[in-house]
């Protein structure tokens, strides 16, 4: 169990530091190149979401390897399916609203989406490969 909570500090502090990372920079950019333009969804509340879903997903993966079944592909494949529902649910505001111009909030929901399940996989795997 010792493992468990080294690799779950450990997480948390490169989840902290790439969401400070990326968070300065999604907002420099949306700053200086796209000022005039409204989005419907703040930008903390997108890497709220990010952070909170990475880190409980990333979590539970732990907790199962920590308890002695290694074989957690099949648990990854379900847990990223659900994080896909969950985007899902959180864009569904949007996706229902009258609002006219979706699609810039659709990418500055999904790039990060994206990144962060990089991010997510690379920390598992890293994990998964040593002895």
């Amino acid at each position: 169990m010792e493992e468990f909570k080294k690799r779950q500090v450990v997480f948390l502090l490169q989840l902290l530091g790439v969401t400070a990372v990326l968070f300065a920079i999604h907002s420099y950019l949306l700053y200086h190149f796209a000022n005039d333009i409204t989005f419907f969804f703040p930008v903390w509340q997108i890497y709220t979401f990010h952070v909170v879903i990475t880190l409980l997903f990333f979590s539970i993966i732990n907790y199962r390897y920590a308890t002695g079944k290694k074989e957690i592909f099949n648990l990854f494949m379900v847990l990223t399916f659900m994080k896909m529902f969950l985007a899902i649910l959180f864009l569904l505001p949007l996706l229902l609203s009258d609002f006219e111009n979706k699609q810039p909030d659709v990418f500055n929901f999904f790039i990060p989406y994206f990144l962060y399940l990089f991010f997510e996989v690379f920390a598992i795997t890293r994990f998964l490969q040593k002895p």
